[in-house]
């Protein structure tokens, strides 16, 4: 009797664990699919040969936190187009219930406020060359933007220096690119802070990578969690040279492992002030560092990453030994905001206010270049819309005194009444015109001309009104002749 009993027992025992292993995770619920490039094979420029471990690395990682992960190496210009080409349409047929998440691991250049990732066999001779031959990263951000999905995550070791030596001109690092501008649902993250420079590394590994491959493991972990502290992670090991960066308009969780019923570990030396969102001021950041040990606040503000907490560090800690990297990491992001204002307003008055600013920086040159850029844009106007000024963007008009366009063949001048043709009457008056004041009424046709002849001394102004009313009827008609309609004499007023 009884090993029915245990066999029984045994069975739902078995059924039990059966459907625990089956439930879905997060990670199980929704498609997760993941394009991962390595360009390490520079044709022109040394290689990288971090770029191709981290590559092989994040393939790994993703792989085991549920990514169908397609990885790419050592592409040129067409295969890296058509790698995230097809990886769009794998992303469109999987449904709006996918997490599309793109690594890239390889060099990156900003040119006039884009930013590029570069192909292996990218060989530009001037900073005209890289539109041509790179790869838009807007492009990359745009094509799955448009896509309906649960996340976009892209992750970008792509700060590396600048190895071309024909685009000495190319600002540092990589241009901000925030995605709350852009579709929601997307988090982008930096190797380090935009206009900066990321060290490939003396391991197998660049700095971001090593740190990724060992943070994004730990389950349960928010993915603003998880960069947070992977730029704690590259801030200790670079000794503060570099410090990645991200945005983020996430409208979902997202974790790399673990599902939400875990519990998120607290990261040391950080408080529950640090993690939360939002941006606090920099008498709030004053309050909250008082009285705190150099290194404790130092991880803090890192781990925020905001203006506000650099300058209260900066403010209370002027004496530490890790204040003079804060102040130069504060004062490059300044400078990169007002770059992003001033590429994204895009007129005379932005481009000026930066290089009022920031006249010496290494952007400086593609200020000037871009601001004669929009001090161009309206030569090429029609004579025919310049004869009728009308209200134009600031953005659009003639901006530089120095720089007037030339006037065209034909001057125009809106100021000076143009010449009307009046048609000639043959037949010379027979009276002396005077010219009075129109009566109001409709203006006449712009070939019409009125005159207006005073009567002649005669009969009195009842006769020359019976008149009126029937000349004009047939007057003009006749001829100034005869018959019975006429009636009257030389007292008539014509209008022709």
């Amino acid at each position: 009797m009884r090993r029915p009993a245990f066999h029984n027992l045994f069975l739902a025992s078995g059924l039990l664990a059966l459907t625990q292993l089956m439930t879905p995770t997060d990670a199980a619920a929704e498609a997760r699919l993941a394009l991962v490039i390595g360009q390490s094979a520079y044709r022109t420029v040394p290689e990288l040969p971090n770029a191709a471990n981290d590559a092989k690395g994040m393939t790994e990682l993703l792989g085991n936190a549920g990514f169908t992960v397609t990885t790419a190496a050592n592409l040129a210009q067409n295969e890296m187009r058509a790698a995230i080409s097809d990886f769009a349409g794998k992303v469109s047929t999987s449904g709006s219930d996918t997490v599309a998440l793109v690594f890239y691991a390889g060099h990156g250049l900003q040119i006039d406020g884009e930013n590029y990732l570069v192909p292996v066999d990218l060989d530009p001779k001037r900073e005209a060359d890289i539109p041509l031959q790179g790869v838009r990263l807007n492009d990359l951000l745009n094509t799955l933007g448009a896509l309906p999905t649960k996340a976009r995550i892209f992750m970008l070791d792509a700060c590396r220096n600048n190895p071309f030596p024909a685009l000495s001109g190319a600002g540092h690092g990589l241009a901000i690119v925030d995605t709350k501008a852009g579709a929601p649902g997307s988090f982008i993250s930096y190797s380090t802070s935009p206009g900066a420079e990321a060290e490939d590394g003396s391991g197998i590994d660049s700095p971001y990578t090593t740190a990724a491959l060992t943070v994004a493991k730990q389950p349960n972990l928010p993915i603003e969690e998880v960069f947070k502290r992977i730029r704690v992670a590259v801030a200790q090991s670079t000794d503060g040279r570099q410090i990645p960066w991200e945005s983020s308009s996430l409208t979902t969780d997202f974790k790399f492992f673990g599902d939400s019923s875990g519990s998120t570990p607290a990261l040391p030396g950080a408080s529950a002030m640090a993690l939360a969102s939002g941006t606090r001021s920099v008498a709030d950041w004053r309050k909250d560092l008082q009285g705190k040990p150099a290194m404790v606040a130092y991880e803090l503000v890192i781990t925020d990453d905001t203006v506000e907490a650099y300058q209260a560090y900066i403010e209370l800690y002027a004496q530490d030994t890790r204040t003079p990297r804060v102040r130069t990491v504060l004062e490059r992001r300044r400078q990169m905001l007002a770059w992003e204002r001033a590429t994204a307003i895009n007129t005379r008055a932005s481009f000026e206010a930066y290089l009022n600013n920031w006249d010496n920086s290494d952007l400086a040159t593609t200020a000037r270049r871009l601001l004669l850029r929009v001090q161009n844009r309206n030569y090429g106007v029609p004579v025919a819309a310049a004869a009728t000024p009308a209200p134009v963007a600031v953005a659009m008009a003639p901006t530089c005194p120095c720089s007037t366009p030339q006037a065209p063949a034909t001057p125009v001048n809106p100021s000076v009444a143009p010449v009307i043709k009046k048609r000639v009457d043959d037949t010379p008056p027979k009276r002396k015109v005077v010219e009075t004041p129109p009566k109001r009424r409709p203006a006449p046709p712009p070939e019409e001309v009125v005159y207006e002849r005073a009567p002649p001394p005669g009969p009195p102004p009842g006769a020359v009104m019976q008149g009126i009313g029937i000349g004009v009827g047939i007057g003009l008609g006749m001829g100034g002749h005869g018959g019975g309609g006429y009636g009257r004499g030389d007292n008539y007023r014509s209008r022709y």
